[in-house]
């Protein structure tokens, strides 16, 4: 199911703003862009989900998987 940006950021219960400050910096879910209009995929957004799981307060490895996953 496809979900507007609004609609996403109440999914993943977070605000718009935070949403699109994600988008910006590369740091968000995926998502696709179509005529202007951003849409999230609620796969890809329970996938970001899962990808963010901590096992500590600063896990290294997670965030250096995710970073190279962006690269």
């Amino acid at each position: 199911m496809l979900l507007n940006t609004t609609e996403a950021a109440t999914y993943l219960r977070m605000s718009p703003s935070w949403l699109n400050k994600t988008r910006l910096h590369g740091t968000g879910p995926v998502y696709f862009k179509t005529g202007g209009r951003v849409q999230y995929d609620t796969c890809d957004l329970d996938a970001w989900l899962r990808s963010s799981r901590r096992t500590a307060v600063y896990d290294f490895a997670n965030d250096n998987a995710r970073a190279m996953a962006t690269a």
